[in-house]
């Protein structure tokens, strides 16, 4: 029982220095675009079907959030990113 919870807590470490180290890579590649960036690639994993690559970017998007006071973060931009990730997602198929 120990050794399991061991391992858990040992993976959600490591999913959580993932997200980490791709929201400080979104953030230095370009600051004030890298929440709709980690936005965008949320969506696209929704639309592909992919709901591991969803929560994976949702909380990267959370924690560029949280980190980046120079990232831009407005709703409006962020449905026009949902639906031009959708509208291609849909041309793909």
């Amino acid at each position: 029982m120990l050794r399991a919870l061991k391992r858990w807590i040992e993976r959600r470490r490591a999913k959580r220095q993932l997200v980490d180290e791709d929201a400080r890579d979104l953030i230095r590649r370009d600051e004030r675009n890298a929440y709709y960036d980690a936005q965008r690639l949320a969506a696209r994993s929704r639309f592909r079907g992919d709901g591991m690559g969803f929560w994976h970017w949702a909380a990267v998007a959370a924690e560029v959030a949280r980190l980046s006071p120079g990232a831009e973060m407005d709703m409006e931009n962020v449905n026009r990113i949902v639906d031009e990730e959708e509208r291609a997602n849909d041309a793909m198929r």
